[in-house]
């Protein structure tokens, strides 16, 4: 598979973890050592040659820690800590010099009181000049990268040009996007780091440092106070919703109570009202009509008793007119008597 093309041509990207073949290749895909002091140092690498903890002047905080190399051999401690003091508070300062000459071997390490300090320096100082030299600054690999071998084995990032030992991957000669096909399968079984397909960095960006991981106790005692907390949290969740439904469950006792008791005045109210309007209604009606009333009723009384003289008349009238007719001769009887 091909790395890119043109398009990847000004990108690159930076060594996580150090392997002596990787370092020697200008694009870390090379997966056979090119010279000889890849060879040693991979030979170290194997056989673990090198403890970085066994260094006893590596002492101090290596997340506060500052390498800074390509110092003038005139720079002293003073100088050093004068330039470098402007980032922040220096907690040490150590200047590496030759163990027979005393003579500075040009690299010195800087720590910082905070983290905070050190990232200062690290973003801010790289390419500063310090008597006339122009420095570099990384962080203290030695004891933060895994896998480091240092120069003097083969191993480390830097190296000059004359000498035929330039080493990649660093900050300041990281490695160049591959141009050619990458070689996944051998990479995997050496162990190397695979180049970062379609996430490469351009030249002008930074890369970032380690920092610091939080140690196991601390990452129990943190999950430790996170589970209380979310307990905690859960609990104080119950109690405001029990006390919600509680004051919820008063309140809406209280509404029904209140709506009954509402409603219970109102139909008494209603009753009262009604048993009033009645009793007025009627003495109203009394008052405005009593006396018609009972002039009407007379009349229509006297109107029936009349009604009823007459017909009591009628009836009188016709069963006298029925007898007078039985007890009259008929003159067909007379003229047979005759």
């Amino acid at each position: 598979m091909s790395g890119g093309g043109n398009n990847v041509v000004n990108k690159v990207f930076y060594a996580t973890s150090y392997h002596p073949i990787q370092a020697g290749s200008i694009d870390g895909t090379d997966v056979v050592p090119h010279d000889n002091g890849v060879r040693r140092a991979l030979l170290c690498y194997h056989a673990g040659l090198y403890d970085p903890s066994g260094d006893s002047k590596a002492v101090g905080d290596p997340y506060c820690t500052l390498f800074v190399g390509r110092l003038s051999h005139h720079t002293t401690e003073d100088t050093l800590r004068e330039m470098m003091s402007k980032y922040g508070r220096i907690k040490n300062l150590r200047l590496v010099r030759h163990i027979v000459t005393g003579s500075s071997r040009g690299y010195a390490f800087v720590e910082f009181e905070s983290e905070k300090d050190m990232l200062r320096a690290y973003e801010d100082a790289h390419h500063s000049l310090i008597d006339g030299r122009e420095i570099i600054v990384d962080y203290n690999r030695q004891q933060l990268m895994p896998g480091w071998i240092p120069r003097r084995l083969g191993g480390g990032l830097g190296g000059r040009k004359e000498s035929g030992q330039l080493r990649f991957g660093g900050r300041e000669r990281p490695f160049r996007a591959p141009l050619r096909p990458i070689p996944h399968e051998d990479l995997q079984k050496l162990g190397i780091q695979l180049p970062p397909e379609g996430r490469y960095m351009s030249r002008t960006q930074i890369p970032s440092p380690p920092r610091r991981k939080a140690s196991a106790s601390d990452d129990r005692e943190e999950g430790y106070y996170r589970e209380k907390s979310s307990v905690e949290r859960e609990e104080e969740f119950k109690e405001r919703s029990s006390h919600r439904y509680n004051h919820s469950h008063r309140s809406s006792s209280h509404t029904h109570s209140s709506h009954r008791r509402r409603s219970k005045d109102r139909e008494e109210r209603s009753r009262t009202e009604s048993r009033s309007d009645r009793k007025e209604r009627s003495r109203g009606t009394e008052a405005r009509y009593g006396d018609n009333k009972g002039k009407v009723s007379d009349s229509k009384r006297s109107k029936r008793a009349e009604e009823e003289e007459e017909r009591s008349h009628k009836r009188h009238k016709h069963m006298h007119s029925h007898h007078h007719h039985h007890m009259r001769p008929s003159s067909r009887d007379h003229h047979s008597s005759d």
